[in-house]
């Protein structure tokens, strides 16, 4: 197994709870193929302080890593992004020795009809700015083949969101459908007042309303005319955790954060399970991962909008994308594993 750094500088600075990050930083891990039967399988691991473990405890799991020893493997618990890489090399490595999809491969595993859709739906979102540049930005998207859009809120007063979140209604009119997500900005009584003048918007969720470990009051937040979606806090809880504390209507699984795609996919399907919808989202990776997260999405039967339309967040990529952005839709590559031989000049 070989590992390799990069760094991928970004569009904009990403401003966390941790500070602001300038780039993307991680490994591209490879196996190798023994001969010309056994095809190479390439993955992602690219951290991200509060959703991951650090840079340093990745390359350092990712170093430890024998790829013929089971128990070296990295623990998606403790090392999600490092795990993720791992699994996916060996996925990757899996759909192209049977000229399988990796969306293919993934629903076997779950037992659902192997016959993968050629796209997936994906959410335009829209930053937190002034009335007009939401709406601007808004019907941009709209023109751009969007039909769902994803505002983001929660750094403004809450009466000035709420009429960030009229006018794009107002300029989108009804067949849009809206979701907001407040990264945790808001106290219980600013998310009902919010929740309140949404549910007469017709917004369909409002994602983490309230901070990641506030699992009780996201559920008294439930049943008042629009869906909770929990992001945050499944970098601090299971969905088992979600499901018992009856915290959320959706989650938002990010495969990079769960530690690989089977994580993702079984994650999705006890959601499912629990009358719980899943999206599936990217945590800013690159190609390789943006990819894994696409066949991910294909994966679950009937799933709704995912955020995975977000290479264009990157100044630089590793290489070309295997996938199509184009109308509201991602294409999902049809070559075995990730993208059949479109990688290899990834590969060491």
């Amino acid at each position: 197994m070989w590992v390799e750094p990069f760094s991928l500088p970004l569009e904009s600075p990403l401003e966390t709870a941790k500070g602001s990050i300038p780039n993307r930083r991680g490994f591209l891990v490879g196996l190798e193929g023994k001969n010309d039967d056994q095809p190479a399988g390439i993955g992602e691991a690219t951290p991200l302080p509060g959703w991951t473990e650090s840079h340093e405890a990745c390359q350092k799991a990712l170093a430890a890593t024998s790829p013929t020893t089971a128990e070296t493997h990295p623990d998606p618990a403790t090392t999600p992004a490092a795990a993720h890489a791992v699994e996916l090399a060996e996925l990757d490595a899996r759909g192209r020795r049977t000229s399988t999809p990796l969306a293919g491969v993934l629903r076997a595993e779950i037992g659902a009809d192997t016959t993968i859709p050629a796209t997936v739906p994906v959410n335009a979102t829209i930053g937190d700015g002034t009335i007009d540049e939401t709406v601007t930005a808004a019907e941009t998207a709209i023109e751009e083949g969007y039909d769902c859009l994803k505002l983001k809120v929660g750094s403004r007063a809450v009466d000035e969101d709420i009429q960030r979140v009229r006018g794009v209604r107002k300029a989108v009119g009804d067949g849009v459908e809206m979701r907001v997500d407040a990264n945790g900005a808001w106290a219980e009584s600013t998310a009902e007042t919010a929740i309140t003048a949404f549910a007469a918007l017709d917004v369909a969720y409002v994602e983490q309303p309230l901070a990641a470990e506030a699992l009780a009051a996201h559920s008294r937040l439930r049943g008042q005319g629009v869906d909770i979606a929990l992001d945050e806090s499944l970098a601090e809880v299971s969905v088992e955790t979600v499901i018992e504390r009856g915290a959320a209507d959706v989650v938002i699984l990010k495969p990079m954060a769960l530690g690989g795609p089977l994580q993702a996919i079984h994650a999705a399907a006890t959601a499912r399970e629990h009358g719980i919808e899943p999206v599936v989202t990217t945590t800013i990776d690159g190609v390789v991962a943006r990819t894994a997260a696409v066949h991910v999405a294909a994966a679950i039967p009937n799933i709704a909008a995912c955020g995975v339309a977000t290479g264009s967040l990157l100044a630089e990529d590793l290489t070309a994308d295997a996938v199509t952005i184009s109308g509201g839709t991602a294409s999902v590559p049809t070559g075995g594993g990730l993208c059949g031989e479109q990688f290899d000049a990834l590969q060491h």
